[in-house]
Parts: C-alpha cells; structure tokens; sequence
C-alpha cells in the first residue's frame, strides 16, 4: 500500500486545502468548536452566525462540493471515491463543519437511485443548498440493531399512506423539515420485507417529537410519534414493500469515515497539548503513574490504526470493491477507540475528571464530557455487536450461532 499522494491526487488536495484556507469563515476557524457547528448556526437566532452559515455553504455549492460524490447532473461533484476521502480529510484536518448531514451523505443518494423524477426535482436542489434539514426514522423502541422488527404500520388508503407508530433516537429531528422514514406495509410478509421507504414532511398534522436529553446534558436525540399522518403514495422512494433494500443503499455510502479518523487523532492531541500546560501538569497523575503513560501511548497506536483503516476503505472503494466486513471492522475500531480514549483521559485526571465546570475543571471539561458522552458510542450507527457479527460471519466465515 502506497500512502503517498500520487501527482493527480497532490494536487487535487493542494486544490482543496487552499479553497478551505480562502473560503472557511473566521467563525469555524477556530479548534473550540465542532463539526456541528454549522448547523446549530443554521438554526441560531443570532443573524451573523446565520449569515455565516449561509456563506459557507454558498462556497461549497459553487465548488459541488456540498455533496462531493453526486453526480453532477444532480448538483454534486462528480468526484472520485479517492477525490472524496481527500477533500473530506482536508476538511477534518482543518475541522471545517459539515454542512448537511445524513441527507447529503445517505438520504439523497438514495432519492437518486431509487427516487421518481418528481422526487429527485423536489428534494434534491433544496438538500444542496442547505434549504431543507433531514432525519431518519428508522429505530423504534423494540427495533433497533434488529431494524427489520419495526412495527410503524402504513396502510393504503387511495393516493395516501396513513401511518401510525413510534420512532426512537431520531437525531435531529427537532431541527429537521423532513425524515426518511421506514414503515411496515405488509404485515404478513417475512420480516425483511414488506416494509416501504417514505419521506415525510415534518410539518404534516399527526408528527410530534419529544426531546430525549443524554447523561452529558446534550439534546440531540428524540422520539418521534405518527398519529394517524397522511403521506402521498407519491412520496414513497422505491417499489412499496422493497423499502429495506432502499435502506441498504442508503447506509452503503460514505463508509471511509475518514472525519472520525481525524477527529480521533485530533481529540488526542488535545489531551497532549494540554499535558504540557501549567494546568494540565497540576491536575494529571501522568508523571507519577508510569501505568496511566503506558495506557496514553495505547491510545495513540489505536488512533493510527483507525487512520491506516480508512485509508483501506477508501483504496477499496478506489479499485471499485464495496467494503462490507472491513467497513465494519472500521466503524468498531474508530468507536471503541474514542470509548478507550475518554476512559483514559479520566483516569488521567484522578478526582478532577468529577467537575464539568469552572476553574478546578480539567481541560475545561471537556474530558468528563467526552468520558460521558462516549457511552453511546458503541451503539450508535449499528451496535459493537452487530459490526461484530458481520466481522465473524462475512469477514471470518463463522457460522451463525
């Protein structure tokens, strides 16, 4: 494996780097915020991070670089899976927000490959300019890592599907106009099928949502409810009854999770670069417990491991192959690895890892945040056993227990 740019790639991230370095707003360049960043000033009732927001995105549409890897009869880029990693790698290094999301990365690859003529003019222009926000709503309180159990019935009814049930975990879908959303409509069929692909307006009467706060005080997910909520047949993606093969479709894209990677590597240097101050060397236990050193340099190894796998993830999609165990084997290693990460950190910090604010905080509490944000982290996006279960069955040909 050659980790060198090639010529053709050197320049295209030479092209990159300097399009961020004129182009990213003062706002997001600065370390202290994150990748969701944009959209929280997408929805902030402050007017410049509004305008800040919207300048942005105007850089990265002129560019069809909103959405990298569409096609660009579509608004998109057109560029290469190798071209994509790159410019989505220059962007984490210089921790440039995400504009978008789901429905840049998954949603609207699916409207385009198995959406209608008047889906593909109704939602895709509007997803690239950053008009309109998306969800999913695809995990229910008895469906979750077993998706195929979902209960959420639509049933036929003329031109509308009528659709009741509950959806759990939706992110963001209190900032959300529209969700994709996956409903049983045949009952009686095995239970990989009979479910259908919709999208639904979120204004539509009948959808509530109901925030769900975390243990780290942060509102990101929630429930979703559908009482009775009348959707056009029109606005299914895909035959009816085929809706899960549109769901495969829709997590198949952008798998490198080249961001994450970076952050990994970012999220450790922080730690570091905070050993070295005067209120990092007051409030560690580094220098007297060779033990909690040792664990470090762990950390560190891990987070060039999950580098050097994106990297063949990526050199996969490059040749034409679609990752399936290795994508796996990547998603586990990046989550378990930040899991590990904030763990150490605590340990690093003794008793003042308890205090999430003020001036007895460590690194200004970011490390308990992280500690307690990372709970989640093995279970979102397909739980460690799931991704452990295609790793065993797929990747090592074990039988099914």
């Amino acid at each position: 494996m050659d980790w060198n740019d090639n010529p053709v790639q050197a320049a295209f991230r030479k092209e990159a780097s300097d399009f961020i370095e004129r182009e990213l707003p003062a706002r997001y360049r600065s370390d202290q915020l994150g990748p969701e960043a944009w959209g929280e000033d997408r929805h902030s009732d402050d007017p410049q991070r509004q305008e800040y927001s919207r300048q942005w995105v105007r850089a990265l549409v002129a560019r069809g670089w909103i959405a990298p890897g569409w096609p660009k009869e579509y608004g998109g880029g057109g560029l290469t899976s190798m071209e994509q990693f790159i410019l989505n790698h220059e962007l984490a290094k210089h921790n440039a927000p995400m504009v978008g999301g789901q429905e840049i990365s998954q949603i609207g690859p699916a409207i385009i490959i198995h959406g209608s003529d008047d889906l593909k003019k109704e939602h895709l222009s509007r997803i690239l300019t950053g008009e309109t926000n998306w969800c999913q709503g695809f995990s229910e309180p008895g469906a979750g890592s077993d998706l195929a159990s979902l209960t959420t019935r639509a049933v036929r009814d003329g031109d509308e599907y009528v659709v009741n049930g509950q959806k759990i975990w939706t992110s963001n879908a209190h900032h959300a106009e529209w969700i994709a959303l996956l409903v049983r409509t045949d009952p009686d069929a095995p239970k990989h099928r009979g479910i259908s692909f919709l999208l639904v307006d979120m204004k539509t009467p009948g959808v509530s949502v109901r925030p769900l706060v975390n243990m780290a005080w942060d509102h990101h997910f929630n429930e979703t409810f559908f009482e009775d909520v009348r959707v056009p047949v029109k606005n299914r993606v895909g035959e009816e009854n085929r809706g899960w093969y549109v769901s495969v479709t829709l997590m198949d894209f952008e798998r490198s999770r080249i961001r994450q990677a970076v952050s990994a590597r970012r999220h450790f240097t922080e730690i570091a670069d905070y050993l070295k101050t005067e209120d990092g060397q007051k409030k560690s236990r580094h220098k007297e417990l060779t033990s909690l050193r040792l664990e470090m340099a762990d950390r560190f190894i891990e987070t060039e491991i999950a580098f050097n796998m994106a990297l063949r993830v990526v050199s996969m999609q490059a040749r034409g192959i679609v990752p399936n165990y290795e994508a796996s084997m990547l998603q586990l290693s990046i989550f378990e690895t930040n899991q590990r990460t904030a763990r150490s950190e605590a340990r690093l910090y003794g008793m003042y890892s308890n205090i999430w604010s003020g001036p007895l905080a460590a690194r200004d509490g970011e490390g308990i945040h992280g500690y307690v944000s990372s709970v989640s982290s093995t279970i979102a996006g397909g739980s460690a056993e799931i991704q452990r279960n295609v790793i065993a069955t797929r990747g090592l040909g074990l039988p099914r227990g």
